[in-house]
């Protein structure tokens, strides 16, 4: 057996999530099903650097799995993009040690949000953005509330009320705001995530880009550690996962 780190794309909008649920398409049942064909029925698990949700995107997920099959890391890739649906696609493939582990070993990650603030909004990106009927929010007044945010913090504002998770300390290396176009972009990299934190960041900043909120009430907003002290969360199509950083591979 060797184990294969696998970089993937995926359109999100025809998805469920990436997690296998019963009853729905998904990202994870989707590749699962071309690799158990692969392997003559032998069921294949996959396991990815973290979860994406119904609708969210991404440009450079890693998975990795086991295989038996004696093909070149090329040649798999190759295989797989064949018979994999339109809206999925590897990327990349390498064969790592045995113990490299897609979520465990993941060191950062960087995700991308995008709204279309142009008047009249493409028909062919309505599923990659989020339209905003053409209001242009003030990105020096977003970039002012976004310094709080970089840093080591209690993130629980900026997580889901539902989350299990006890430890809600993470790491926002960077958090940028940047024309292209009439897209206003926001990346924001860190150590890690918390379930919905960069939708609902994109939200809050949102929120103070259209005077809805002050920028210097972050830090307060940020300390309350109450997710009811932040914005509505952002819709999931606007949301890429765009890089997973390992080190020591």
């Amino acid at each position: 057996m060797v184990r294969l780190k696998t970089t993937i794309s995926y359109d999100g909008t025809g998805f469920a999530g990436y997690q296998v649920q019963p009853g729905e398409r998904t990202v994870q049942l989707e590749i699962e099903k071309v690799l158990t064909t692969m392997q003559k029925g032998t069921q294949v698990k996959i396991t990815a650097s973290g979860r994406t949700d119904a609708r969210v995107h991404a440009t450079g997920q890693v998975i990795h799995f086991d295989t038996a099959l004696e093909i070149p890391p090329e040649k798999f890739q190759k295989a797989l993009n064949v018979q994999l649906p339109r809206d999925i696609r590897v990327l990349h493939m390498e064969q790592v040690k045995e113990d490299f582990h897609a979520r465990y070993d993941v060191s950062g990650k960087r995700y991308r949000y995008i709204w279309d603030c142009s008047t009249v909004q493409s028909p062919f990106r309505r599923h990659y953005t989020v339209e905003t009927g053409g209001v242009k929010p003030n990105v020096e007044a977003m970039r002012e509330a976004a310094k709080a945010i970089v840093g080591t913090h209690d993130f629980s504002c900026f997580c889901a009320a539902n989350t299990s998770v006890v430890d809600k300390v993470r790491t926002v290396e960077t958090l940028e705001l940047v024309w292209q176009g009439e897209e206003l972009h926001m990346t924001i990299s860190g150590n890690g995530f918390l379930y919905n934190m960069v939708r609902i960041i994109a939200g809050t900043l949102w929120e103070v880009g259209i005077g809805r909120r002050e920028a210097s009430s972050l830090e307060k907003t940020i300390a309350s550690m109450d997710r009811a002290q932040a914005g509505k969360t952002a819709p999931a199509h606007g949301l890429y996962l765009e890089q997973v950083f390992y080190q020591d591979l």
